[in-house]
């Protein structure tokens, strides 16, 4: 069977890989489409050090049910729309105990520090299955990623009192706004990139700002009356925008983290204790693939625009090469394993 593999950065090839065999507690999946995601895109750079090599990535998944051990329940039926939760939890450590299995100690993420699913075929248990009778393939290979800005919005704690600055409108970020816009928060978004102001605005922003033309933090304050915003969610891993969420939250505001820096992270803190600021990371998603599974199944937003390009199987490798090329050019790449 033919899995793609990074063999080393920059660096990949076509394998083949013996057939996934099945616990009693494990699904046999068919792969539809596999996203690509930052952190694949970090792994095939090399700088991903969560990942050594070779690693078979992907880890935003769509498929269907082929077969299933005797221990599967009926409920998840031969021929069923999936797609999982690609995360592993050990049960043990002090975040497991405390049921946050998403920032498990000991995680495995597929695709990231264990083989993930960029191949025909791979088994996995099926508390990691999750169903939909309404969405297509594509569709169901955004959930995961999307439910990564979902718990973002979740961590902070967001409710219809809170206006929210999103930095950073990626697939991730989109995840956020749209969250923050159904919880009935009214959202500023800032990004770089023109296109990704116009996604932004279609998934529920009430403002967005181009940082790359206009000063942000000037343009938030206007916007929220010299107070700031009472939330900020950082879905972008840059120093200026790690400082700018906590320079642009207002005094008793909540920060909350999604993207990696690479570098390392200067503050002046006294905005910390002056301000009393929550501060949070997020990381994976939690209970959240259901809840985004639902909002897609509505239709109301246009969810399948955030796919930039689909790549047959065969050209994985060219999909690597031309997202490393020109980053800007893609904000969702899918790689169609059926073809």
């Amino acid at each position: 069977m033919h899995a793609w593999t990074l063999t080393a950065p920059f660096q990949s090839e076509l394998i083949d890989i013996p057939e996934p065999t099945l616990g009693s507690e494990d699904v046999l999946v068919e792969v539809h489409y596999i996203g690509l995601c930052g952190s694949d895109l970090n792994t095939y750079r090399g700088l991903n050090p969560m990942v050594t090599y070779p690693r078979i990535p992907g880890h935003e998944v769509s498929g269907t049910v082929l077969s299933k051990g005797e221990g599967v329940p009926e409920r998840i039926a031969i021929g069923a729309r999936v797609t999982v939760s690609p995360y592993s939890h050990c049960g043990l450590c002090p975040a497991c105990r405390q049921g946050r299995f998403n920032c498990c100690e000991f995680n495995e993420t597929l695709g990231v520090q264990r083989d993930g699913a960029l191949t025909r075929r791979f088994a996995i248990p099926y508390t990691k299955l999750y169903t939909s009778a309404i969405l297509t393939p594509e569709e169901l290979a955004l959930v995961e990623p999307l439910s990564v800005g979902y718990h973002a919005s979740n961590r902070a704690r967001i409710t219809e009192m809170d206006t929210v600055l999103v930095i950073g409108a990626g697939t991730v970020g989109i995840g956020a706004i749209a969250a923050a816009e159904r919880k009935g928060a009214t959202v500023i978004v800032s990004d770089v990139d023109e296109r990704k102001l116009a996604s932004a605005r279609a998934f529920g922003a009430t403002h967005v700002i181009n940082s790359a033309r206009v000063d942000a933090l000037e343009e938030i304050r206007q916007l929220t009356d010299g107070e700031g915003v009472s939330v900020a969610i950082e879905a972008v891993g840059l120093p200026a925008t790690y400082r700018l969420a906590v320079e642009a939250v207002c005094f008793a505001g909540r920060v909350t983290y999604i993207g990696y820096s690479k570098k390392e992270v200067s503050y002046d803190t006294k905005d910390f204790v002056r301000k009393e600021l929550d501060i949070m990371g997020s990381r994976n998603a939690l209970r959240e693939l259901p809840a985004v599974i639902r909002m897609l199944e509505q239709r109301q937003r246009p969810f399948t625009d955030l796919i930039s390009r689909v790549y047959p199987f065969a050209e994985a490798a060219q999909a690597f090469h031309d997202w490393d090329a020109n980053p800007a050019a893609f904000a969702k790449i899918l790689i169609d394993v059926s073809r």
